[in-house]
């Protein structure tokens, strides 16, 4: 078993092995560990409910190294993202904007897959390529870095030799804690509860997401399960609430999800277990330092509003590859980590602003306050140029 590589990823879920794809495909030598092997199958103990949106740019990354041809049999195109207001006296729509892609794009704004999914297809992938050792069962525990490598403790008691250590390692990165970057952690009081549907409505490939108070309640489409019409749901709730929600009886969850749906797509009927995460905006000081790169939510993590959170880990990847592609000599060296740092840190700085304050909106429980919230998508709405501005702020276009 080596003992050294060109780049080592600390972190195997979809973010981690995706860098390990990428960079293996385009010919480094890669390691690639992670405490917890992956769970691919849907229905396991453990399996990652939630689902992600692939919006266009990151398709553009996972097409090279063939990543997209596996995925693509399993998406569900989103080609239509709609807004309700449903902030009301009662929990039924008032205002209903429909953002298509069609008016900046002839493609769909991006395709939704399940987590558990594309980590099957990743490890998959990785099976088809030498240069690339999958680890999983072995966690990070140290690091220690020179001006010319890091050298990186395991917990079965190795230690490997790199010239680039990837932190792709979650929320609490043991690799960021190792190289003392600190992060700023804003708590909102609110949980999400993630889970999937059935319904008797088609969804015809719209996003659709309601707002009321405690956070969105948003229905992402999925392919058809079990003969009919399928959604993800993320319900944000603020927390107190969305325990009780977590720990209700099927029959009276799924009247209270009909309900908060507006009964939009006809009564809705459980069609997975349900999961549940506290809600945080983190922002890592710094994104680099010595021969270390933070990636997705080791450097950042935002509410689930608008499919940012795996397509801000993508650009962040996107980044790191372009620069490793330039001077691949330079791989790991400060000149490339400071270009990294400064590549995306305003980025993540403005789309997590951007997402802290869509999701403060999306809290309000006084009337008069969603009321404004209201007006306010019914302004933004109406004015066509600001309107293509904000689809494609949000497919990340520049």
């Amino acid at each position: 078993m080596a003992n050294s590589c060109d780049i080592l990823i600390s972190g195997g879920g979809v973010a981690g092995l995706t860098a390990a794809v990428v960079f293996g495909d385009a010919g480094f030598d890669v390691i690639c560990v992670d405490p917890a092997p992956p769970i691919t199958v849907r229905d396991a103990e453990g399996a990652d409910l939630r689902t992600t949106a692939i919006l266009q740019p990151a398709r553009d990354l996972l097409e090279p190294c063939g990543l997209w041809d596996r995925f693509a049999p399993y998406a569900a195109p989103l080609q239509v993202m709609r807004i309700v207001d449903a902030g009301g006296a009662r929990p039924e729509p008032r205002i209903v904007r429909d953002f298509n892609a069609s008016e900046v794009s002839d493609q769909p704004f991006g395709w939704n897959l399940p987590n558990w999914l594309l980590r099957r297809e990743l490890v998959a992938r990785l099976t088809d390529l030498p240069n690339v050792d999958f680890r999983p069962g072995t966690g990070t525990t140290s690091l220690f870095t020179r001006q010319g490598e890091a050298r990186v403790g395991l917990d079965d008691g190795g230690r490997l030799k790199t010239r680039l250590v990837i932190a792709a390692d979650g929320r609490d990165s043991p690799m960021r804690q190792a190289a003392e970057i600190d992060v700023h952690t804003t708590r909102y009081g609110q949980k999400a509860l993630a889970f999937a549907v059935n319904h008797s409505v088609p969804h015809e490939n719209v996003s659709t997401e309601i707002h009321r108070s405690g956070g969105p309640f948003t229905l992402v489409p999925l392919p058809d399960y079990n003969g009919q019409p399928s959604s993800a749901v993320v319900w944000m709730e603020h927390g107190p609430r969305a325990t009780s929600l977590f720990q209700m009886d099927q029959p009276d969850f799924e009247a209270e999800m009909t309900e908060r749906s507006c009964g939009l797509f006809g009564p809705l009927t459980l069609a997975s277990r349900r999961t549940i995460w506290p809600i945080i905006t983190q922002k890592a000081d710094r994104i680099s330092g010595e021969r270390i790169a933070l990636m997705a939510e080791a450097a950042h993590v935002v509410p689930p509003i608008g499919a940012q959170g795996l397509n801000m880990s993508l650009a962040d990847l996107r980044a790191l590859l372009d620069l490793a592609l330039a001077r691949p000599e330079g791989l790991g060296d400060m000149q490339m980590l400071d270009a990294y740092h400064a590549a995306r840190i305003r980025d993540v700085a403005l789309r997590a602003q951007g997402i802290d304050l869509l999701n403060r909106a999306s809290m309000l429980d006084a009337r008069p306050l969603r009321d404004a919230r209201a007006a306010g998508l019914d302004a933004l709405y109406s004015l066509k140029p600001v309107r293509r501005t904000l689809m494609q702020m949000g497919l990340g276009v520049r």
